[in-house]
């Protein structure tokens, strides 16, 4: 998900879906019918999840279904409920089995000062074995996914993985970039410094492709032939603002805004933008509400395909909590009944409101990911804020889980923020609908346990009293 952040992202940043087949009422009966409120061990408690990213952790778990079990059973005793296994992180190979990619069999990691490949040998299914603990223990067990991600080009000349460096021909399914040097495709930005600016490890697919969309989808229909009680898209986003400024894109957008002529990228956004323009060109607000219907569509797709294949699977997303910003990213994860122009008239239109998926999905994470010294507050950048703002952008529309990250945020390292990862607990999961964490590795590495059983604890208490 994230990178851990600085190398499995490079950015800290999962977007949502429409029932193309089911109509409102259908919805909130599957809202209604959620699970867990019967299933936990304090009846009426919410559901609280861990994420466990793929890289960070591939060297506990790549060969050891004992590691697997023994850290599914640390989280059991601190009181999750829910794990989400990363299965498809961004350098878009998988952990599972398709015939539409390749399986992983290495990923970046870091021993002591070096950065280095850590090599799978087992050959045992790597879903499969968490899906088997997980469910041995009563945790529920849920796929994460990165949606638009392609590839990835290692930092400091580790090398390069993933589809579009094995297909040449698929450097047209890589997202293009409106820099100031012109439009660039990721593809052909080749450092491998992370000082450079123009550093581009995980290479993003254009959403707006239709051979991306259509194998993304073959790869979520395999994911589906699990046993696996929930899929969470990450990473189904634009990789930023600068993108993707495709031939297709640029066609597709002329369609939408109904326009037969522009001086593209111009008309859009000056080269080299990477943040709001104080002087807006045209359609730059337009362009914006079609990067959201892109994305708003490919997800009622996703939704509809899931659902029509498993119609109990919960179907959710993973975005980043700073929504002020989030339209970078070409998502609204709002309601479709938020104002969204009224509220940020400076940078979306009337129709940008029409593109927020929440209303379509089962349930969503929230990453409220503040430095360890701002738990609790009103506004973005506070974990407690991000939950309070999320609640306001839903609408009751879709039961949501905030939480934060306790490694790469300030303050978490060395294990140094054992009581804002207790205070976490109270601060998120009373703010909406659940509790959520990430990420296993930080956990195990800088030993919150404790911690966060301490977290998990009082809050069942607080339940209890309440029964």
């Amino acid at each position: 998900m994230k990178k851990l952040r600085f190398f499995y992202l490079i950015t800290v940043a999962i977007v949502g879906f429409l029932f193309s087949s089911c109509d409102g009422d259908s919805h909130e009966n599957v809202i209604d019918k959620w699970p867990f409120e019967k299933e936990d061990s304090v009846i009426g408690a919410k559901p609280r999840y861990l994420w466990i990213d793929a890289a960070a952790n591939f060297s506990r778990y790549a060969n050891s279904k004992e590691n697997i079990a023994t850290d599914l059973q640390k989280a059991k005793d601190a009181g999750i409920t829910d794990i989400v296994v990363d299965v498809r992180p961004s350098m878009g190979d998988v952990l599972y089995n398709t015939s539409y990619t390749s399986q992983i069999t290495k990923l970046d990691y870091w021993e002591g000062d070096q950065y280095k490949f850590y090599e799978r040998t087992a050959t045992w299914d790597y879903l499969q074995a968490f899906i088997d603990a997980g469910h041995k223990l009563g945790l529920k067990v849920n796929a994460g996914f990165n949606t638009f991600a392609g590839g990835c080009l290692y930092a400091y000349g580790l090398g390069e993985q993933g589809i579009v460096f094995r297909d040449a021909e698929k450097k047209s399914w890589v997202t293009t970039l409106n820099l100031k040097e012109g439009l660039i495709n990721e593809m052909d930005l080749t450092s491998t410094d992370p000082a450079d600016p123009q550093y581009c490890g995980t290479k993003f697919l254009n959403p707006c492709n239709d051979d991306v969309q259509q194998f993304i989808l073959n790869l979520i229909t395999d994911l589906c032939k699990y046993d696996i009680d929930g899929l969470f898209l990450d990473r189904c986003r634009y990789d930023n603002l600068a993108s993707d400024f495709s031939e297709v894109s640029k066609e597709k957008f002329m369609q939408y805004a109904g326009i037969s002529s522009m001086n593209f990228p111009d008309d859009i956004m000056p080269p080299g933008t990477t943040s709001l323009p104080t002087a807006q060109p045209k359609y730059f607000k337009a362009w914006l509400s079609f990067r959201a219907k892109t994305i708003y569509d490919f997800v009622q797709r996703v939704v509809s395909l899931a659902h029509g294949l498993k119609p109990a699977l919960k179907v959710g997303v993973y975005v980043g909590g700073w929504y002020s910003t989030y339209y970078e990213m070409g998502v609204n994860w709002a309601s479709n009944t938020y104002p969204v122009a009224n509220k940020y008239p400076d940078w979306a239109d009337e129709n940008y409101q029409k593109y927020g998926y929440a209303d379509m999905l089962d349930f969503m994470l929230i990453g409220a990911y503040a430095p360890a010294d701002q738990v609790y507050g009103q506004g973005e950048w506070t974990m407690q804020g991000f939950c309070r703002q999320a609640r306001l952008l839903l609408g009751n529309k879709v039961k949501f889980a905030g939480g934060p990250d306790v490694g790469n945020p300030t303050g978490f390292a060395d294990g140094k923020a054992s009581k804002a990862v207790e205070q976490s607990v109270d601060a998120c999961i009373n703010e909406g609908d659940g509790y959520f964490v990430f990420d296993m590795v930080h956990i195990r590495q800088y030993n919150y346990w404790a911690s966060l059983k301490a977290g998990i604890d009082k809050y069942l208490n607080s339940i209890k009293k309440k029964s």
